[in-house]
């Protein structure tokens, strides 16, 4: 009987500007990743020209990048991200996520990165 292979999920979450998922390669087999990212911000009650941004990074690379103003003062905002990379065998995967803001402060800043089997 063959087992079934338990999908690899990989995860971190700081309530910092930057945050950073290294998924280490595998030697005998490629994986394909959902990545997902997500930002979000505390907006001021006065949020005249608040904004906040979200940067990708894979392997020292930009993947992506978006900057918008804030909204919904007093609460709380976000961005998020997705895509779905495929890690041939053998090399690591670092994914960096930076959050910038102006005026809004950084609450949670968060990347995923699901196996699909």
């Amino acid at each position: 009987m063959a087992s079934i292979a338990k999908p690899e999920l990989w995860r971190t979450e700081v309530s910092d500007a930057v945050a950073v998922l290294n998924i280490p390669g595998a030697l005998k087999r490629s994986r394909t990743f959902d990545i997902d990212v997500s930002l979000l911000v505390r907006v001021p009650e006065d949020n005249t020209d608040a904004s906040h941004a979200l940067t990708l990074e894979i392997d020292g690379k930009r993947q992506w990048h978006r900057r918008i103003a804030s909204n919904c003062p007093g609460q709380t905002d976000g961005l998020d991200y997705h895509c779905r990379l495929v890690l041939e065998a053998g090399p690591a995967l670092r994914i960096r996520a930076v959050a910038g803001t102006r005026g809004a402060v950084v609450q949670r800043l968060l990347i995923e990165a699901r196996e699909d089997l």
